[in-house]
């Protein structure tokens, strides 16, 4: 996990794509970028989502254990719905960091986004309206995603006042 925290995700993207061809795996550009954003993302998001299990007061799983509760019961039913509470800021965050870095990935050979921009913009040369229409597509990608984030806020701070 450190590992892939401590090193930036365009340097896990070159080492995924030219390393894995290296020691004779040829893998397409899609697979070395969906391979080294998933381990990228599971790295971060695990370490996102420890801390916020291990946020939720000690009590919390004390008092569970001594009704009976099996350790999956304790964390059904009593853990992971606070630590889901703490967690939903800071997992949205990190997505929303996770579908930009996707520009990454252009690096190694794959056409998303911005290098489908790239090629638009170096065909029509009309670098306002091309990066213009690519900042809107991921504004759209992201304002929903922190607007849901917002209202589940909203929906965790009333469950919390009943």
């Amino acid at each position: 996990i450190r590992l892939f925290q401590g090193t930036p995700l365009l340097m896990q993207l070159f080492l995924t794509y030219f390393g894995l061809q290296i020691i004779g795996f040829g893998v397409s550009p899609w697979v070395a970028a969906a391979l080294a954003l998933t381990v990228h993302a599971a790295a971060f998001l695990g370490e996102i989502w420890r801390g916020c299990i291990q946020a939720v007061p000690e009590g919390q799983s004390e008092a569970s254990w001594a009704l009976g509760l099996s350790y999956f019961d304790r964390m059904k039913s009593v853990i992971l719905p606070q630590a889901a509470r703490i967690a939903l800021a800071p997992t949205v965050g990190f997505l929303v960091q996770l579908i930009k870095g996707t520009s990454l990935a252009s690096i190694i050979g794959f056409v998303e986004l911005m290098r489908a921009a790239q090629i638009m913009n170096n065909a029509t040369y009309s670098p306002l309206k091309v990066y213009g229409l690519v900042t809107i597509i991921y504004f759209c990608l992201c304002w929903p995603l922190s607007v849901y984030a917002r209202r589940m806020e909203g929906h965790y701070a009333d469950l919390a006042t009943r």
